[in-house]
């Protein structure tokens, strides 16, 4: 098990220090002078003073060194647990800005993913064995899941927020509150929330509903189903081992479809101008503001690398099959 943890470990740093080596140079691919950029809204108009201007701030972002200089000061930089200063806010540093998005992401992206893939789960499995839903849901969810998450946060932007005008479509939280801890800003807080995770949870729940469907159709024609029928054992128990069956490759679905989901989040964020991390992709973008940027993606590797290492430790806890092999035993 230890053996494994640590093959494992050394293989997700070998990717970390990959995805974070790209994700250093993707900004600096991108066209635009970031400082340039800052300096066209001081609307500076002597040319001297914008040249030493340019200059200056060129030095104090280190914009003005080799690349490779610049690489390993963002390497030394990450040891240190400094990500920089942001351009676009400048002076305030990345991170400041990064942690006052992530509460606004996680409370959109955790719920989104664990509730779709529970109730998913759920409902693919009672659809295996009622021809009634699956006559239902499997069109429903086939509907689901090939509809883009923009494209359904859209469709829900207008008919609820904007035509029915039942929600709010657009921000975190109503522009005349500001953020305390009372029941008047939490309530309007929800209400904000409520379309942005419904566009997201919608999508994924289509995807793991056909595939839990699926696989639980699957089980219950497998060779132990027809040895446990044979033999007069209850539906209940055959059903109850094809379920347990079937959630291990859809806990190595939920592993794979982790980063789509989160590239789901950032885009389903900018359509409703949600105060997350996809909302700050854009602006940096639309500012050249490399730093936070490269910040946001960093903050998105790590979380996508985590969660799949955790679900790797975990489909070993639950699966007997893979600590079989591991001590070298028969399959």
């Amino acid at each position: 098990m230890w053996r494994y943890i640590g093959r494992k470990s050394v293989i997700y740093m070998l990717t970390f220090v990959i995805a974070v080596t790209i994700n250093w140079m993707i900004p600096r691919f991108m066209p635009g002078d970031p400082v340039r950029s800052m300096l066209s809204r001081a609307s500076v108009s002597d040319p001297a003073a914008l040249e030493r201007m340019n200059n200056y701030y060129n030095e104090i972002f280190g914009l003005d060194t080799p690349l490779y200089e610049q690489y390993l000061s963002f390497w030394a930089g990450l040891f240190r647990g400094d990500l920089g200063v942001s351009i676009m806010l400048y002076p305030k540093p990345v991170t400041d800005v990064i942690m006052g998005a992530i509460p606004y992401t996680l409370a959109l992206l955790l719920p989104a993913i664990l509730l779709s893939w529970i109730v998913g789960n759920r409902f693919g499995a009672f659809a295996a064995r009622s021809k009634i839903l699956d006559n239902s849901i499997l069109p429903v969810g086939y509907i689901l899941t090939a509809t883009p998450y923009m494209w359904l946060a859209l469709l829900l932007a207008w008919s609820v927020g904007i035509v029915a005008g039942l929600l709010p479509a657009s921000g975190g939280y109503s522009f005349s509150l500001r953020p305390d801890f009372s029941w008047v800003f939490i309530s309007d807080l929800i209400l904000h929330w409520i379309l942005p995770f419904l566009s997201m949870f919608l999508v994924a729940l289509g995807g793991w509903a056909i595939g839990m469907r699926n696989m639980i159709i699957y089980e219950l024609e497998a060779d132990y189903s027809n040895y446990l029928q044979a033999l007069g054992a209850p539906r209940r128990l055959i059903r109850r081992y094809a379920f347990r069956n079937a959630m291990l490759p859809q806990i190595t679905g939920l592993a794979v479809q982790l980063g789509t989901i989160i590239a789901g989040s950032l885009l389903t964020e900018i359509v409703f101008n949600y105060p997350g991390l996809g909302s700050l992709i854009l602006d940096s973008i639309n500012n050249n503001d490399f730093f936070l940027l490269q910040g946001i993606f960093l903050f998105v590797v790590v979380g996508v690398l985590i969660a799949n290492f955790i679900i790797d430790i975990v489909y070993v806890l639950i699966d007997p099959r893979t600590r079989v092999q591991m001590t070298g035993g028969a399959a």
